[in-house]
């Protein structure tokens, strides 16, 4: 049973026994959270050792805060996958030709944010890989032109497109040039969701190219209820660290009693298996600050760098806010309408309903650009999965509470007191909602 009596009972002990200073406690210097969508830092725990090494301690991570400029160049708009959940509905034929790369790369450099350390460069589509020698020409013109910038580069891929002379060059190239795969889950998982393109990808070539690399999943309303059987699969086949496991976006009715009757049974196998293996890194549904919604005041911020720090930039050379406010997303009118918004203001992107009630609020991943999408609005947020991310939290408070019975020095003890407190809080709001 989630967060049962005898946990609680551990848990309310071991807070017992922490001494911390923190009568408010306040979350300070938290960056914004990732997109998990765009680069965001998506494979920090490649090019950081330190993150690496720390992959499970939560202090070292929140202590070690890399931001990089991350601007993202769509190359093509083409994609050889129709996957079930693809939020691009307006692709052309288009590419982006070298001179508009060029003068895109140039600006880059130009532009880069005083705040930042490097540029993170990521190229998305469509499918990246249709324009491979344009992602090389990139490539070479930042080393040839700009040898003192450090630049890394940055794709997710579905994989399927790599040939052995591509998989050469990006061998001569992995410590600068990262892919990420597109990985769903099982074969049968990720060819309902994914256009039967299992049996196209060099699974193993990701693996040896970059050992900490992750991959990235999708839930579709088929895959949710195989959750736990996919993602215990990917990590079975060599991958530690399992990235962007989220719902797919849209006015999908995510909270239908029947979803949530399938997720308590995948969560609770979920629960077990990290328990069981507590060297994985924890995948993204579960890999949460629970001791943020204990912040005092609430986190306002954000969650990504729309508008700011995660520039798009359209096959001719125009520049959008994000990757989900392209011309594949939203008609021209609709790309109108943004482009006087001030995407600088944080109370902008603020729904205030959510902050004001909900206490997970500080936890409760969104989208701006969906909410745009869904409600027309980047501050009113979607609200049609918010029994499951309530029910999430049940499990993942149970997760937590259990890894920080089983290892005390998990977390630092102002994380973990408040960690603690917030577990209680958890169980207390959501419990009897499902159980």
């Amino acid at each position: 049973m989630v967060l049962d009596e005898q946990l609680m009972s551990a848990l309310i002990k071991l807070q017992q026994t922490i001494k911390t200073d923190c009568d408010n406690y306040c979350v300070k210097d938290i960056k914004e959270f990732s997109c998990t969508r765009c680069s965001g830092s998506a494979c920090r725990y490649v090019y950081d050792p330190i993150l690496r090494e720390n992959k499970n301690n939560f202090a070292t991570n929140n202590k070690i805060n890399i931001k990089r400029f991350s601007p993202s160049i769509c190359i093509t708009h083409r994609c050889n996958l129709s996957c079930v959940y693809c939020y691009q509905k307006h692709r052309d034929g288009k590419s982006m030709n070298r001179n508009t790369l060029s003068k895109v790369l140039d600006w880059i450099v130009s532009n880069k944010p005083k705040n930042t350390q490097g540029i993170e460069l990521t190229f998305i589509g469509g499918e990246p890989m249709i324009e491979f020698d344009t992602m090389k020409y990139a490539y070479e013109y930042m080393c040839s032109n700009y040898p003192n910038e450090d630049v890394i580069f940055y794709a997710t891929t579905n994989g399927t497109l790599l040939d052995e002379a591509g998989k050469s060059w990006i061998r001569k190239h992995k410590d600068r040039f990262y892919l990420r795969l597109s990985l769903d889950g099982t074969r049968e998982t990720h060819n309902k969701n994914r256009n039967s393109s299992f049996d196209l990808i060099d699974i193993d070539f990701f693996k040896e190219t970059w050992p900490g690399q992750g991959v990235k999943v999708t839930l579709s309303e088929y895959s949710l209820k195989n959750l736990a059987e996919n993602i215990k699969f990917i990590h079975s086949i060599g991958f530690d660290d399992i990235g962007g496991v989220n719902l797919y976006e849209g006015d999908n009715f995510w909270d239908k009693p029947e979803f949530i009757d399938i997720l308590k049974n995948q969560l609770k196998e979920l629960v077990d298996f990290y328990i069981e293996y507590p060297q994985l890194r924890l995948n993204q549904l579960f890999d949460k600050r629970l001791d943020f919604c204990e912040s005092t005041p609430k986190i306002k911020c954000k969650r990504c760098g729309i508008g700011e720090n995660t520039i798009f930039f359209d096959v001719d050379g125009t520049r959008y806010p994000c990757t989900f406010i392209t011309p594949m997303t939203y008609n021209s009118l609709e790309l109108q309408r943004m482009s006087d918004f001030n995407f600088k203001s944080i109370d902008n992107f603020i729904d205030e309903g959510c902050y004001n009630s909900c206490y997970l609020y500080p936890i409760c991943p969104t989208c701006a650009g969906a909410n745009y999408m869904v409600n027309g609005s980047f501050k009113m947020r979607i609200k049609n999965r918010c029994q499951i991310q309530k029910l999430l939290a049940l499990y993942v408070a149970d997760l937590m509470g259990k890894r920080v019975i089983m290892n005390p020095k998990l977390l630092d003890d102002d994380i973990k007191y408040y960690t603690i407190e917030s577990i209680k809080k958890i169980r207390e709001k959501y419990y009897s909602l499902f159980f």
